[in-house]
């Protein structure tokens, strides 16, 4: 970081049309962007005044002078503690699995959007300073999750579930909130899968992917000179989803005056482009979420409320993973098994004291960092099973599972101080022999012998108590 607060990037990588999207994308996210573009320049960067202020290296996969891995290894020794993230034109598993093994700390496929890049960067010097297994995966991999990986036993998740399923089988507008990544897009795609359109289009569009002025462009289309830029005509979403699913990812996003071409479209099947007079019938089933309550949304302003009813005619809340840890264990061994089916990957178990590990951490991304997790981790794993040293992150981050507070008596006897600590020894000894001889309704000889001790000295304590052997 620059003696300003300037977050300092290395991009690694010679096309000069790359290097200024880079440059720019970055600038709104606070970053200052240096370029050196092949493996010889960017080693030399790394020992001059701006390579020694590094807060992120972004090396292209197709940058000249040397193999990524080779590149990423030499920075490595160089710079242990410095994230180097990987640029790529393929998107497979094979190339993050490389990527992670290689230490790489993310991977970004091109073209680059926006909210990836800032995402990794992010994520790269987060404000936990995160490492290896808590760092995101900015590209979501091949092969992503399915409907049955997020199932439960929970009762609030199962009856989400139930609620989703029915909903399948008819076409009225659905809205699923909860926290990001809780698996709403595998619910929405459970949802569209199993209605009478899956045999027809899933188009999505991500609201916090998009700047908030192209997001009715997205939505409906343009025509031809709509705007600046609008060079030729664009089908929409609506346009492209023509008898399947339109899903619609952080609706809260969309702007308030396009809230209302939305409803309409949704009520009377009609939408018209951007900048265009032809109305066209569209039939599409609108399937929303939202990472925030879109009800408080409503309620301060923010979102429409005849749009919010509308979109809720059916309501899925799915529960945060912190909420529903019983499943983490099973969730986590499905997960590993769907991780070990793709290319590059093979079969992992997982040991008790990981899941421990894992049950005991507070999963602020939820399933999708519970994913990311165990997938970095067996990328990296030797061994036959995960063990809690294959997470050291997450052990040296776990917020420790609410320790029950130690019990205030134990069979009729206080072992605890209001504030806490432990009663005196002999207040302890008092109770007890007071529980005895409750217990054995004052049969004395009982009391002795079950507390191991002769008859006199029961007496003898009960004089130095001051206790009755009636109490």
């Amino acid at each position: 970081m620059t003696p300003s607060g300037q977050k300092l990037l290395m991009l690694v990588d010679g096309e000069p049309a790359q290097q200024r999207l880079v440059t720019v994308l970055a600038a709104r996210g606070g970053w200052r962007t240096i370029i050196a573009e092949d493996a010889e320049s960017a080693l030399a960067t790394l020992g001059t005044r701006d390579g020694m202020m590094l807060d992120a290296v972004l090396i292209d996969q197709a940058a000249p002078g040397s193999e990524v891995g080779d590149l990423l290894a030499e920075i490595q020794a160089r710079r242990p503690a410095l994230p180097v993230m990987i640029l790529t034109a393929f998107g497979s598993v094979d190339v993050a699995v490389a990527a992670m093994r290689a230490g790489a700390a993310d991977f970004l496929v091109k073209p680059i959007a926006p909210v990836r890049l800032m995402a990794a960067l992010d994520g790269a010097v987060g404000v936990t300073a995160a490492i290896g297994e808590l760092r995101p995966l900015t590209e979501k991999l091949s092969a992503p999750l399915s409907f049955g990986e997020i199932a439960g036993s929970d009762p609030k998740f199962r009856a989400a579930l139930a609620i989703a399923a029915k909903a399948a089988r008819s076409r009225v507008p659905v809205l699923i909130e909860g926290e990001g990544g809780v698996g709403k897009q595998l619910v929405a795609e459970a949802i569209h899968a199993s209605s009478a359109r899956e045999k027809k289009p899933f188009v999505q569009i991500d609201c916090a992917s998009l700047p908030a002025n192209q997001i009715a462009s997205e939505l409906f289309g343009h025509e031809a000179g709509a705007f600046a830029g609008a060079f030729s005509r664009q089908a929409g979403a609506f346009a492209r989803a023509e008898g399947g699913t339109l899903f619609i990812d952080s609706v809260e996003l969309i702007p308030f005056d396009v809230q209302l071409k939305l409803l309409e479209t949704i009520e009377t099947g009609d939408y018209a482009p951007l900048g265009g007079r032809t109305v066209f019938g569209v039939d599409v089933r609108v399937i929303a979420t939202a990472n925030a309550t879109l009800r408080e949304e409503m309620e301060l302003g923010r979102f429409r409320e005849d749009l919010y009813f509308k979109l809720a005619t059916v309501n899925v809340a799915l529960p945060p993973l912190r909420e529903r840890v019983a499943d983490l264990p099973a969730l986590a061994r499905h997960l590993l098994t769907r991780i070990g089916s793709q290319p590059g990957m093979r079969a992992l178990g997982i040991t008790d004291d990981a899941l421990s590990i894992l049950s005991a951490y507070h999963w602020p991304s939820n399933v999708r960092q519970l994913h990311n997790a165990l997938f970095r981790a067996a990328a990296l794993c030797d061994g036959d099973a995960l063990t809690a040293d294959d997470f050291p992150e997450i052990v040296r981050q776990s917020r420790p599972r609410a320790t029950p507070q130690p019990r205030q008596t134990e069979a009729g006897v206080t072992l605890y101080t209001p504030d806490g600590n432990l009663r005196a020894l002999i207040d302890i000894e008092a109770d007890v022999i007071r529980l005895a001889i409750g217990h054995y309704r004052g049969r004395m000889t009982e009391v002795a012998r079950r507390l191991g001790i002769g008859r006199s000295t029961l007496y003898r304590k009960l004089a130095d108590l001051g206790i009755s052997d009636v109490a």
